[in-house]
């Protein structure tokens, strides 16, 4: 079926961008794609990008899901939807021994009933059923969104910070033992009996973080509440993209935040890290690159986001010409900046020592065109939320390498977590 499209303008985008998310609440499936603003890596494709309602939809769990998703990418049309990290036990001999906090599936997609996209004063409407005239109606009817009164919530981490500490310990001397370079080590910290106001919390989140890959999502009573600042993989016609973060410091105030932003600029153990995430990145993306295609076109990048300054490299390549799409999210699949090199050891370690199953956490979320272009974040700096149980999951991390401080790493999972427990007024509870 074909989609009937309209194109409107709007007098104030920022109202209408409120009531959008007002009207797209009511869906149990959705997802809104937000650049929440952001133009640190340029001017964006668009301001946001909403899928409402489910028209077809797959939901699978590791085994032969890349497979399915690409007989279901077939279709032609947009898509959205996400991989968990634990997809990888579908593309590697490994397997995930902890339980999961939230329950997304491995792999959901759907084809949206509804598809709004937002530019500047521009907005365009796609739909299978509804004209999109009535659409605009009736969204511009409705209120903005009221101001977010979270209630109190305490967040404990899963894993005790002694035990943490230890654990960076013993995987530094995989290291000195050559078993691994690079290990991404994360940690989980969860609330319960929480009564979440999502939309309310992605709207207080874009505006306190303004991150360029931000998402929310909803599929039933799941929720993914995204600020994330990272791009795993970006297909535009035969180009691609990957721009891995390594290397984080916490933003200052006047003079002080130039010198600190410099101090990142010159870390070697930042740099060491960093490069080792882009050699990673380049060895995946020869798996479908043209031959001599792939290019450093940025290597040590400082970028301003609004708590931190953030280290990212940029990879570009030629897709072969007869390259498959989703094969091509496959062979890169997880995000190396999320794994550690070698990638296998370092997976295999990573449910070794870490406590909780990642799940969404680490995984991708993103959306395909009908020319079969797509654009995938990283889980990052996220909120996971189950309504029905009342569990939010919260996790973070960093790369732990030979040099690696174990008090100077947990401090780093803090941080990047602070503006998240800002946002939810939540008390972190340490043991």
């Amino acid at each position: 079926m074909d989609r009937i499209r309209e194109v409107f303008t709007c007098e104030d985008p920022v109202l209408f961008r409120q009531q959008l998310l007002q009207w797209i609440s009511a869906f149990d499936v959705f997802a809104v794609l937000d650049s929440c603003g952001s133009d640190v890596y340029g001017p964006p494709a668009f301001d946001m990008l909403c899928g409402a309602g489910m028209a077809s939809a797959i939901s699978l769990e590791a085994g032969d899901a890349f497979q399915a998703l690409e007989s279901f990418a077939a279709t032609g049309d947009w898509l959205f939807g996400h991989l968990n990290y634990d997809l990888k036990n579908e593309t590697e001999s490994l397997s995930s021994s902890h339980p999961d906090s939230i329950g997304f599936p491995d792999l959901f997609f759907f084809r949206p009933t509804i598809l709004i996209r937002l530019q500047g004063h521009e907005i365009s409407i796609e739909s299978l059923t509804a004209s999109p005239k009535q659409i605009m109606d009736t969204i511009v009817c409705l209120e903005p969104l009221s101001s977010y009164q979270p209630g109190a919530m305490q967040m404990h981490p899963v894993m005790p910070r002694s035990a943490y500490l230890n654990k960076v310990e013993a995987i530094r001397r995989h290291i000195i033992n050559g078993d691994v370079y690079e290990l991404n080590f994360c940690q989980e910290f969860l609330g319960k009996n929480a009564r979440l106001e999502p939309v309310k919390v992605f709207d207080a989140l874009c505006a306190a973080d303004k991150a360029p890959m931000s998402v929310l999502h909803r599929n039933g009573d799941r929720y993914l509440i995204s600020a994330s600042p990272e791009r795993f993989l970006m297909k535009q016609g035969n180009r691609l993209l990957s721009m891995p973060i390594k290397g984080t410091i916490r933003r200052g105030a006047g003079a002080d935040d130039e010198e600190l932003k410099e101090q990142l600029r010159q870390s070697i153990k930042d740099r060491a890290e960093n490069v080792m995430i882009t050699d990673l990145v380049r060895n995946d993306l020869t798996r479908f690159a043209k031959t001599g295609s792939i290019r450093v076109d940025e290597l040590f990048g400082v970028y301003p986001f609004a708590r931190v300054f953030q280290m990212i490299s940029t990879i570009s390549a030629e897709l072969q010409d007869d390259a498959v799409p989703v094969q091509t999210i496959r062979q890169a699949f997880p995000m190396g900046s999320m794994t550690g090199a070698p990638k296998v050891k370092a997976m295999e370690l990573i449910d070794r020592y870490e406590v909780s199953r990642r799940g969404l956490y680490s995984g991708a979320f993103g959306y395909f065109t009908p020319d079969a272009d797509f654009d995938f974040n990283v889980v990052i700096r996220s909120v996971l939320y189950n309504q029905r149980s009342g569990v939010v999951s919260v996790q973070a991390g960093g790369a732990i390498v030979y040099d690696s401080d174990p008090v100077q790493e947990y401090e780093e999972c803090l941080l990047k977590a602070s503006s998240l427990f800002h946002v939810l007024r939540a008390e972190l509870i340490q043991q």
